[in-house]
């Protein structure tokens, strides 16, 4: 929720260094230059705590833009991606911010999710039930009535228990720091870390109090106990050094990440893979609060991320010297006890980081930017020879997508190759690569742990494929040409797809109203069980079945087979796109499995859609035996 938003982070840590009272324009303005009149709309600009008569932009933007954009963040995320998510978990929002007079980032973080995915819960209440052209109507003011019950919820009770919990908050920080316990924080604070509770930590927490310290002090130690990024670089830097294997080559490039680009999540693999070394960044936190409490330094606003360049640009000018130190003192001492620590060891496993990296991933519940390379290797290690392509269900995207694919290894030169599909819970790993959907791609690495795996957006032209051929001509060597085949096994077009069960010219309609005309033509050809048509939109609720080049072939999930009495497929063509979360669909061919027989059609329709010229025919056909004479001429995949 608040790694997008980073940028506005940025933008308002900018404006209250700059413009505040005691910011680097006052401070030039006076120290250097002796000018001790008015600044204009310098004051105007940081006016938030001043008393001014306006408020500036600084209070604004930490009272409502940053929690909005959090909770916006947060409810749409939790809406796969749906904007209607977000929209409802901002009013959410707004309603915890105006119960309270504390930065509601704790707040955003509740109520934006829970907005987002309450809305998804009730949407599906009447998915597929709506008559045409209502939709927007019970939309909207489905969307218009929750998110104002939300946000009454959000000013009643969300609102007054997070500024209870943060004054529950305060009130231990100040113990802390009267009895001189602060540095202790860390020893919760860094394991914290590794869970990915960092920003629920820095952004919940630590930011509402620091900004509060910070206005009437002009700055705050709170900001940097999450921050620092001392323990990370102190902690790679003895993997550099100490280290052994993929771990200790991987370390270098990881400082420059962690230390300047601010990602701090680099690091945590290498802690998971050796769980003792927690000890070190611990020691290393601990060191640098204790620095910032000596020399009474801190940061202007938060550290977004925790670069030092960012650390270093929200510095007053009397902490710069405590605030470098406490960042060098942290990291020596973590290196210290890290390089210790990795000695003791140093003739036992080194432990896998690449596992280390997955587990992480797996924890964060999505794939890391940084943390996915770490341990990768650009050559796979030995000869690929078989390669799988997994989705949900195992009979729609992943069949067309390894049709694709397999054509395209045979073509190189390499028919010894197998290329199949399956279900992503049938998987073993006794596969060498695994391709699936971005959005499944962390749990097939929970089946497949050994094999190289790709991520993919769509399964019919990604520009992935190209790279998995090289992949295969540098583990095997130079292939030849290889001249697909026919399969004298081919059941026919006309078999599975009745001239009854193609429609066409179909009015555009939302992707819910889609797949359901394309179930309910499998379901009037006696092929399906009416609960197979809501386990097709249950299918897409959890990974589009987008497939590229204007095709969506909707199907059910892998436990709704048992609503399936025969193989057959439906085939709608509409008038103009259908949006498919934000992808245009004009042909929607829905899919309904027993066995494999289906899959050489499938396999022809990815030929056919990879094919302008294909395309075009069907976009001109006529009549549903026009559409089954383009299919059957193509050869089978």
């Amino acid at each position: 929720m608040v790694l997008p938003n980073i940028g506005a982070f940025i933008a308002w840590g900018l404006i209250t260094a700059l413009f505040i009272e005691v910011g680097w324009i006052t401070l030039i303005g006076d120290k250097i230059f002796g000018y001790e009149g008015g600044y204009g709309f310098v004051e105007d600009l940081g006016a938030w705590g001043s008393g001014a008569d306006q408020p500036g932009i600084v209070g604004p933007m930490i009272t409502y833009l940053l929690p909005i954009l959090i909770g916006f963040t947060g409810g749409r995320m939790m809406y796969d991606g749906d904007v209607r998510g977000g929209v409802v978990g901002a009013i959410a929002t707004t309603g915890a911010i105006t119960g309270t007079d504390v930065p509601m980032f704790l707040g955003a973080m509740i109520m934006g999710p829970l907005g987002g995915w309450s809305m998804k819960k009730i949407d599906a209440l009447w998915d597929g039930k709506i008559k045409p052209g209502f939709e927007m109507l019970v939309n909207n003011f489905s969307a218009g009535i929750w998110g104002m019950i939300l946000a009454i919820f959000g000013f009643l009770v969300a609102g007054p228990f997070v500024k209870a919990f943060s004054n529950v908050a305060e009130d231990v920080v100040d113990f802390l720091v009267d009895n001189s316990l602060l540095p202790l924080t860390s020893i919760f604070v860094e394991p914290a870390k590794i869970l990915f509770l960092n920003n629920a930590i820095n952004h919940g927490v630590f930011t509402p109090l620091g900004t509060t310290e910070a206005v009437e002090d002009g700055k705050s130690i709170l900001f940097l106990i999450e921050a620092n990024p001392g323990p990370g670089l102190g902690l790679l830097l003895a993997f550099a050094v100490f280290g052994t294997g993929i771990a200790r080559a991987s370390a270098p490039g990881a400082m420059l990440i962690q230390f300047v680009g601010g990602i701090h999540e680099i690091y945590f693999p290498f802690v998971l893979m050796k769980p003792k070394l927690i000890l070190a960044v611990i020691a290393g936190g601990m060191t640098g609060v204790l620095t910032n409490v000596i020399f009474d330094s801190g940061l202007r606003a938060p550290a977004a991320p925790g670069s030092i360049i960012a650390v270093w640009l929200q510095v007053p000018a009397d902490s710069f010297i405590g605030v470098t130190l406490s960042v060098v003192s942290s990291a020596t001492v973590t290196f210290l006890v890290a390089a210790f620590l990795l000695r003791m060891d140093r003739d036992s496993d080194e432990g896998d980081l690449a596992a280390a990296a997955a587990s992480m991933e797996s924890m964060k519940g999505k794939k890391s930017s940084v943390a996915g390379s770490l341990g990768a290797t650009s050559t796979p290690s030995g000869r690929i020879s078989s390669i799988v392509f997994a989705c949900d269900a195992g009979m729609g995207s992943s069949a067309m997508g390894a049709s694709v694919l397999r054509k395209k290894i045979h073509g190189a030169g390499f028919p010894e190759v197998t290329v199949v599909n399956k279900a992503i819970s049938n998987l073993t790993d006794t596969y060498d690569l695994v391709v699936t959907h971005q959005d499944l791609t962390t749990r097939a690495k929970q089946k497949t742990g050994s094999a190289i795996h790709v991520s993919v957006d769509n399964f019919m032209n990604s520009p992935r494929y190209d790279e998995i051929v090289e992949l295969v001509e540098k583990a095997n060597g130079a292939g030849g040409s290889v001249p697909a085949t026919a399969d004298s096994d081919d059941p026919g077009v006309g078999v599975l797809l009745d001239p009854e069960s193609i429609v066409l010219d179909v009015p555009v309609e939302d992707r819910a109203a889609a797949i359901t005309r394309a179930g309910h033509l499998l379901l009037n050809a006696g092929a399906v069980d009416a609960a197979y048509v809501d386990a097709m939109h249950d299918r897409e609720a959890s990974v589009s079945t987008f497939m590229g080049n204007g095709l969506a072939i909707p199907h059910g999930t892998n436990e709704a087979k048992s609503s399936v009495r025969r193989t057959a497929i439906s085939f709608v063509r509409y008038t103009d796109a259908v949006d498919w979360k934000n992808k245009p669909v004009k042909f929607v061919v829905g899919i309904a499995a027993l066995g494999d027989d289906h899959l050489k059609l499938l396999g022809r329709i990815a030929e056919v859609f990879l094919d302008d010229a294909q395309v075009a025919r069907l976009e001109a056909a006529r009549t549903p035996e026009e559409i089954l004479q383009v299919l059957g001429a193509v050869q089978p995949v």
